[in-house]
């Protein structure tokens, strides 16, 4: 077994894995101080996520993916810190999080939208005034004065992020158009989409949790839609539209 800490989120994580993969996977956030809370992963988390891709497999139609029991143990690490991350006001998000003059913004959709080619084209817009928090399972904190984003080492298959956070000043919702445009939306357009992107723990008790931080990012953020093409103009009229 290998057990090392890191700090994620604001929190400190003492991991033990069967495999050295995952603490590669995470060095970036490797920190020696006391454990908030600790992840042990065994054989059957391992296989819970075996048996989790092939029924996700079997309901899209498709082969299950090939992977590695390493590979495997490294989402079995990220699940059970997001089952616990609802104990800190925290939950995992699936999105892309890109942060510009200190604030940030998170894009979410449907998968194959185009999040990471949309939070590329902001790069090129906007240049080094663009850095990309996490490309694709950040953390969100829900606190008394907002909602700040976390980097993660969870940060998609570019490893687009890096280890830092920043407060989140919006959510924007992609979908496909022919014509750029942004409008401002309100929680009860949004909630559903926002629901279905969110990490929903395993346990009755946490995803109520979850679901009052859900409420709680909805009032707490702006929320946008964003029809958008693959254009640098989608870039700016977003950035425009949302930036304040």
């Amino acid at each position: 077994m290998f057990t090392r800490n890191y700090k994620i989120a604001d929190k400190v994580i003492e991991v033990t894995s069967m495999y050295e993969k995952v603490h590669s996977y995470c060095c970036d956030y490797e920190t020696d101080e006391a454990a908030d809370f600790s992840v042990i992963i065994s054989q059957e988390d391992i296989d819970f996520e075996t048996q989790r891709e092939i029924r996700c497999a079997e309901r899209e139609g498709r082969e299950p993916l090939a992977s590695s029991d390493d590979y495997r143990e490294e989402l079995a690490v990220y699940r059970k810190i997001a089952e616990k991350m609802p104990d800190y006001d925290t939950i995992l998000f699936h999105g892309s999080v890109i942060a510009v003059d200190g604030q940030g913004f998170l894009f979410t959709a449907k998968s194959g939208t185009g999040k990471s080619t949309h939070t590329r084209l902001w790069r090129e817009y906007l240049g080094e005034k663009a850095v990309m928090v996490n490309d694709d399972k950040p953390l969100l904190k829900i606190t008394d004065s907002g909602v700040v984003a976390y980097g993660t080492p969870y940060n998609g298959k570019h490893r687009l992020g890096c280890n830092m956070s920043v407060p989140l000043k919006a959510v924007c919702i992609l979908t496909r158009g022919e014509k750029n445009s942004i409008v401002r939306i309100d929680k009860s357009e949004a909630y559903a989409m926002l629901l279905q992107q969110v990490y929903r723990p395993l346990r009755t008790l946490q995803m109520a949790k979850t679901l009052r931080l859900i409420d709680e990012l909805s009032e707490k953020t702006e929320l946008y839609r964003l029809a958008c093409n693959m254009d640098i103009d989608a870039a700016e009229v977003a950035y425009n539209g949302m930036k304040g």
